[in-house]
């Protein structure tokens, strides 16, 4: 099949739009991974200071004849996701010694829960926790003792963080290496059912308790298909996993043989075997456009169009919001997970998941069919499953049909022609909006606007009864300078009431929405934002907006020009639960558009 003439001319456009940067960047990649092995330049007494750890692997250490593994982990308690990595370490040390070669946990890296800190000061933190990530990952390799790097990482901001990381070393080779999602729990509609219930007053906290318990019920991923699980995606659309290797369930016999196998691989591709493969060589603008096109066909989280872009810059890539745009406009939507449906990813995986996808989109003529991953050249090999016998990992042909057309569809009949997400720009300037979850009599919607700077202020503004007509819901000054660009997820219980109420709905801001938003038209990431001169800032309560996801736009007939923006006391977002160490970061990020960052 030929390659999809708009998928090759947004591709072109990348390397053109980067070239500049890219060469820049391969230079200096280029230039490290001339100097070989990098043990052999480290003194002796570097090296006695780097192995005094690990007395079971230091004659092997310091003889360097063979690879050694650095660890770059996000373990802790506090994600679910995260908890089932506390083994890791132990099965590569075990793995790597088998082959003679040794593995260190390098560094850890923080990995905040945004679940816990959903409608909370602390969330204010979690986007720029991506750069701290970058950061420490950066610390932990820094010690130049590593032939290849495992990262293990799976939710919102980690994963981001560990990917800008392995570019920026991407002269050694990167293995990522997931985790799985839990077990399917409470179904994700009625665990929604019953927000919705606590947020209209009726059912008691108990309940509301009893079915979040029901959800978020042991360790793995949440299994409803949001920002996490979208991490997982792209990482195999990318080539950064192993084939198959993203929803396979914690603490299972396949799980733990992946891991035993990613490591096998790490080793295999390091610059002292024969098929040495740098992470600058895997993440180049084809892998980027290939991670695109699985965000679309899956329907996955806005936050990747925030993500992306920074991860990609620290490859030497640019990507614009016009690229996510033009892809989604001929990537046809071939899943449909919560929340954009009723199945979770355990069901998607069991459809035929990733593997029955990205065969579709080859055969289809949307992906680049030769891409350099972790397992090999070509994204062919990712149309294969992992299967278990005699202990060892074993690929066979994955799925060619769905197993079940409500979740999957082919690429000749899918769910819809276009991609989850859709670009909107007008006089407020640039917006994203996740179409795939929202019905269609709803992609459209002028009405008045009510201004809030808070959204606690909404769901007071709710409970007082005050929305009883259709409304544009406007809250600004969430953007990264304002005060970190916190999710405001907790506003799709209250905004899905007035949905259901028969009210025309919907959300316009410059802050973010979570990858498990759902039903509620949202127009986020509006950028500029108010904060840095935005006209958002020029709004008032009671102007006309139109929010068109059809044709691509935001307009409104106020004559935003002849105000005086608002300049609101943004004091309070700089102190409080460890606010006040970030405000660096809040005074430098970059646009939205360009992912928000500090350090790319």
């Amino acid at each position: 099949m030929s390659m999809n003439q708009t998928i090759s001319d947004v591709t072109d456009k990348i390397i053109e739009q980067s070239r500049d940067r890219r060469e820049t960047y391969l230079s200096r990649i280029g230039a490290a991974a001339s100097a070989g092995p990098v043990r052999a330049h480290l003194t002796c007494g570097n090296q006695a200071h780097a192995y005094a750890g690990m007395p079971a692997d230091q004659e092997a250490l310091s003889l360097g004849r063979a690879p050694n593994l650095g660890i770059v982990t996000a373990y802790n308690d506090m994600l679910s996701a995260h908890q089932p990595y506390e083994r890791y370490p132990q099965l590569i040390r075990e793995a790597a010694r088998k082959k003679g070669a040794t593995a260190q946990v390098a560094g850890g890296v923080p990995a905040m829960c945004d679940g816990v800190t959903q409608g909370q000061p602390g969330m204010e933190l979690s986007l720029f926790s991506r750069d701290v990530i970058a950061m420490a990952a950066g610390v932990a390799l820094s010690h130049n003792c590593f032939d290849a790097a495992l990262f293990m990482g799976v939710c919102d901001k980690i994963v981001p963080g560990l990917v800008m990381a392995a570019a920026t070393f991407g002269h050694i080779p990167a293995v990522f290496l997931p985790a799985g999602p839990m077990p399917s729990g409470l179904p994700n509609d009625q665990k929604a059912k019953v927000r919705q219930q606590y947020a209209a007053g009726e059912v008691g906290r108990d309940k509301l308790m009893e079915a979040e318990m029901a959800s978020y019920h042991s360790p793995g991923t949440c299994t409803f298909y949001g920002t996490a699980n979208t991490n997982q995606m792209l990482m195999e659309f990318m080539g950064l996993h192993l084939p198959g290797s993203s929803f396979v369930n914690p603490n299972t016999p396949l799980r733990d043989a992946l891991t035993i196998a990613g490591t096998e691989r790490a080793l295999e591709i390091t610059a002292l075997g024969n098929d040495y493969r740098p992470a600058a060589e895997i993440l180049d603008e084809k892998a980027f456009v290939n991670g695109i096109i699985g965000l679309m066909a899956t329907g996955g989280s806005t936050n990747l169009v925030l993500h992306m872009p920074a991860m990609a810059r620290a490859a030497g890539i640019i990507l614009d919001p016009e690229d996510f745009d033009a892809i989604s406009s001929v990537t046809p939507l071939l899943a449909k997970v919560y929340p954009n449906g009723l199945a979770d990813v355990n069901h998607f995986h069991a459809a035929g998941g990733l593997g029955y996808l990205i065969d579709q989109l080859l055969n289809a003529g949307l992906l680049h069919p030769d891409t350099k991953t972790v397992a090999g050249d070509g994204l062919e090999r990712y149309t294969h499953e992992p299967k278990l016998k005699e202990g060892r990992v074993v690929y066979e042909a994955g799925a060619r049909e769905s197993l079940n057309d409500k979740i999957v569809r082919p690429a000749t009949d899918p769910f819809q022609k276009t991609g989850g997400l859709k670009s909107l720009s007008g006089p407020l300037g640039n917006a994203i909006m996740k179409v795939s979850a929202v019905k269609p009599e709803h992609h459209v919607i002028e009405a008045p606007v009510r201004i809030f700077h808070d959204q606690h202020d909404v769901k007071d503004a709710f409970k007082k009864g005050e929305f009883t007509s259709d409304t544009i819901v406007v809250v600004r000054f969430q953007g990264p300078k304002a005060n970190g660009m916190p999710e405001l997820h907790s506003l799709t219980p209250t905004l899905s009431v007035l949905l259901d109420r028969g009210l025309k709905v919907a959300l316009l801001t410059d802050g973010r929405m979570s990858g498990a938003s759902g039903k509620v038209p949202a127009a986020i990431h509006l950028s500029p934002e108010a904060a840095d001169g935005g006209w958002i800032a020029r709004l008032q309560d009671g102007d006309v907006v139109k929010i068109d996801a059809v044709a691509g736009t935001i307009t409104t007939d106020a004559d935003l020009a002849a105000r005086t923006p608002v300049t609101p006391d943004l004091s309070a977002n700089s102190f409080g639960i460890g606010r006040e160490l970030f405000e660096t970061f809040r005074q430098n990020a970059s646009p939205a558009r360009e992912g928000a960052s500090n350090v790319v």
